[in-house]
């Protein structure tokens, strides 16, 4: 039996001080990795990602850092097993990573690419007080209905994340979310909670942010992909880079469809299979799928990973 796995990759706010440090002791490949993307970007990510510091929860070093562990967590899967995808997936920066495990990116280029990314939403953010902000327990059609009337109020409040159901994101101006909160309440929602976030992702407060980075987009982006990607933006999977240079700026500013994405595809798969530090995807796709979850964010989960999948594939 061949087993058909879905490489899963997470986004900003999966971030911790200390993640990948694992690889980087015992893998010489790892460091090898981290020291070409200091030397491409500049940014020293021993300090980064082992030690506290403020940069961690900027967006232009969050989404690198992340991206870092998560690819490098992918390359030693990679070398240790002939386990190939049978599609990528990643929840909003994750899509990034996906693409460096198709093959369509490379992983220093990736690395670049999105610290660009994060430089241009932080730029397109600057001098607003923006903010996100999680909702529990209402529907979808709820949540949208409240953020229309209140963009019809003059507001500026996008629902932009379908992580599962009852969970929604919403991005905008900090003072319309903080607003938003006993309106929500008022509809019977279960909990909110204001996110630790300098950026607004996924909205149009970010329109500055897509004809920049769609030209670095076109530089690096390769049309060699080993296996699908399934996209934030249409919960559908795409193969070439045409297709990635239209969907990845509309990421920016478009909802991130990740639910509907596990809907679509759980069907196609035997297992999933998240990649980088914590296990944030696996705790969404819990009321989703029942398929095997494994997640790989040291050596010792990446061999727990490889001897399961093993046994799965007995």
């Amino acid at each position: 039996m061949s087993i058909k796995c879905a490489f899963l990759f997470a986004g900003q706010g999966s971030q911790g001080v200390g993640m990948g440090k694992d690889f980087f002791d015992n893998s010489s490949t790892v460091r090898e990795i981290f020291n070409s993307a200091e030397e491409r970007t500049g940014i020293d990510f021993k300090e980064l990602l082992f030690k506290e510091n403020d940069k961690l929860s900027q967006t232009e070093f969050t989404q690198p850092a992340i991206l870092l562990v998560g690819a490098t967590a992918h390359k030693l899967f990679k070398d240790k097993t002939d386990i190939e995808p049978t599609l990528t997936m990643g929840h909003s920066l994750g899509e990034f990573t996906a693409l460096v495990a198709s093959n369509a990116l490379d992983i220093i280029d990736a690395v670049e690419l999105v610290n660009l990314r994060g430089r241009l939403m932080a730029d397109a953010c600057k001098n607003q007080d923006v903010g996100m902000l999680v909702s529990l327990g209402l529907s979808d059609e709820v949540v949208e209905d409240i953020c229309r009337k209140e963009r019809e109020r003059g507001k500026s409040v996008w629902a932009v994340n379908y992580n599962a159901d009852g969970q929604i994101v919403i991005a905008g101006v900090k003072r319309d979310l903080e607003e938003l909160i006993p309106i929500l309440k008022e509809a019977k929602a279960r909990r909110t909670m204001l996110l630790n976030m300098s950026v607004a992702s996924h909205c149009p407060l970010l329109n500055s942010a897509v004809e920049p980075l769609t030209r670095k987009l076109e530089e690096f982006i390769r049309d060699e992909f080993t296996a699908p990607v399934v996209s934030n933006v249409t919960a559908q999977k795409y193969s070439s880079k045409k297709e990635a240079l239209e969907l990845l700026p509309k990421q920016l500013v478009e909802p991130v469809k990740y639910k509907q994405s596990i809907a679509n595809i759980d069907s196609e798969v035997d297992c999933y299979i998240e990649f980088g530090h914590g296990n944030v995807l696996k705790g969404l796709n819990r009321r989703a799928t029942k398929k095997p979850h494994f997640n790989i964010s040291d050596m010792a989960s990446l061999e727990a990973t490889i001897k399961a999948i093993q046994e799965l594939e007995k």
